[in-house]
């Protein structure tokens, strides 16, 4: 990578600039809704009883160096990406020799298949399945070559943060461009910030357009069109739910969607939390389509009929707390409602589908097998974001052998991260502790974990970030780009291969770190929120 503009980058800000420039972005996020629920580590809860306050999301102050042809790739393979993960999430049989060593010693895929069965048993009502989805991505850099794109994941069930990362853009757009672009009075002169063009580099001088508040309606509204009329007998007007934690901090983020698919679709949505389903939804479980019918508290004698679930929620362990969870999952897996996503589909995102996925010659091809109708040259560019990736299961054991092996020895150890099949940040083991880790609990539940190879980010210059409690630090940092897309397929029984009917990509999420930070999550509170600077060598 050139380090031209590297080299001084970001613009270095005296005392007063600072103090003027966070401030304004203090403003600018509650001005515009790009802001969370304070943790109680911020505001006690005494302080806030009713869980009314607000504050910034986390942000970075400037938009982060990101290669122009890394984006494209990302972008270009998203689509590709989203029928994948549409026909794995079609091929229970498939999924099930996947799950079969899993379920044996982690209890929520477990609970999570058992699930799926009950309603397999009863019979599945419901023959579409929306996902929305974003897929994750690290530069990796090795000596003597340009950075490369490596996946982190792919996340198929409650792919946050499409609302904020569109204003980021937004924020930090307005910040290098006002009052203009040739003379902006918030960031200090700086080629990056113009369009700049030299003998090795170019850029466009701001964020490029974040879509992912449309692209992600869109899919909704897809669903919600397929879904068709009422089923319910007299008809119902029809709207789209978004399941939600009980206590969510993140409400501004889903705002964002629910706001502009009611503004641009028409389509009214909203909010059930997971303690409530049983209470504000009924399901005739003896009607042929089993139509989900949504009571608002606020006008008990008004029901809708549901279309869509949208989860934003139940997709982590510590969300079922009691057996009322598990009842409430089961409730609208067996309803006539599309899920985004089925239980199928969130299985599918698990870490070790990926791994499998990474499987090569001589062992099977499985994303030729997923998608026949692509070319070698898209396949080879999909496995060319792939990381290496090893079992600890006893199913494959050459890849079992060889992962055991790394896992286990405290000098290879030190360059992989071992992940459980779990969503959101913290929960992984890195490095020299990962040895250690392993040998405290029994053998047989080592199965449940992947190894991963760590990737390897290029070096980056110093950013500032704005934390939620008003923290204001610099550091050297890493950035992690996700790509958001949706797709809307239709099942048929006995045909392996999913009838997809809406398939789109759009926006991006830039999530940006410590350098000294292994985990990435925001809402784990690891990273903040930033936006893209593009540039290419020339």
């Amino acid at each position: 990578m050139s380090t031209e503009i590297y080299a001084e980058y970001p613009p270095e800000l005296s005392t007063q600039q600072e103090r003027w420039l966070i401030q304004t972005v203090k403003d600018w996020t509650i001005e515009h809704g790009l802001a969370i629920r304070p943790s109680t580590a911020i505001v006690p809860e005494k302080t806030n009883p009713g869980n009314v306050l607000a504050t910034n999301a986390p942000v970075t102050l400037f938009p982060s160096p990101f290669p122009k042809s890394c984006y494209d790739q990302a972008r270009s393979l998203q689509q590709t990406y989203n029928e994948l993960y549409a026909a794995i999430a079609n091929d229970e049989g498939w999924l099930e020799t996947i799950m079969e060593e899993l379920i044996e010693v982690d209890d929520f895929l477990a609970k999570l298949w058992e699930t799926h069965l009950r309603v397999k048993k009863d019979g599945y009502v419901q023959n579409m399945t929306l996902g929305m989805f974003r897929s994750d991505y690290m530069l990796h850099t090795s000596e003597d070559c340009p950075p490369s794109l490596k996946q982190i994941e792919f996340n198929t069930i409650s792919s946050s943060f499409g609302g904020l990362a569109c204003l980021v853009a937004e924020m930090h757009t307005h910040l290098a461009t006002y009052p203009s672009a040739q003379h902006p009075v918030a960031y200090p002169p700086h080629p990056l910030f113009s369009n700049y063009e030299s003998t090795s580099i170019k850029s466009i001088g701001h964020p490029p357009s974040n879509t992912a508040v449309s692209t992600l309606t869109a899919g909704l509204a897809a669903a919600h069109q397929a879904y068709g009329p009422s089923k319910s007998s007299p008809q119902l007007p029809t709207c789209i739910l978004f399941l939600v934690q009980d206590e969510e901090r993140n409400i501004f983020d889903q705002l964002a969607l629910s706001r502009h698919l009611y503004k641009h679709h028409g389509i009214p949505s909203f909010r059930l939390r997971t303690s409530k389903v049983m209470s504000d939804t009924f399901c005739a479980f003896d009607h042929p389509s089993r139509p989900l019918v949504y009571t608002p508290p606020s006008s008990p004698s008004t029901k809708y009929e549901v279309t869509v679930v949208y989860f934003r929620a139940l997709y982590s362990p510590t969300e079922y707390e009691n057996s009322d969870c598990w009842a409430s999952r089961y409730w609208l897996e067996r309803s006539g409602a599309i899920k985004c996503p089925s239980i199928l589909l969130q299985l599918a995102g698990s870490k070790k589908v990926q791994q499998v996925l990474t499987s090569r010659p001589p062992g099977p091809d499985y994303l030729k097998a997923f998608l026949p109708n692509h070319s070698d040259a898209t396949l080879d560019n999909l496995r060319s974001t792939f990381a290496p990736q090893y079992s600890l299961s006893s199913t494959d054991p050459a890849v079992q052998a060889e992962g055991i092996k790394l896992a286990l020895d405290r000098a290879t150890a030190a360059n992989h991260v071992l992940k459980p099949q779990r969503e959101g940040g913290g929960n992984n083991i890195y490095r020299t502790n990962i040895p250690p880790f392993l040998k405290s609990i029994p053998e047989s539940e080592w199965k449940q974990y992947i190894l991963m190879e760590l990737i390897h980010p290029p070096e980056q210059a110093h950013n500032t970030v704005l934390r939620s409690d008003g923290a204001v630090f610099m550091s050297d940092v890493i950035s992690e780009l996700g790509i958001f897309g949706t797709c809307l397929w239709k099942t048929a029984p006995g045909v392996k291969q999913p009838e997809v009917m809406h398939n789109t990509e759009g926006g991006y999420l830039m999530r940006t770190k410590a350098k000294d930070s292994d985990e990435g999550g925001v809402a784990a509170g690891f990273s903040s929120l930033d936006s893209l600077i593009l540039y290419e060598e020339v």
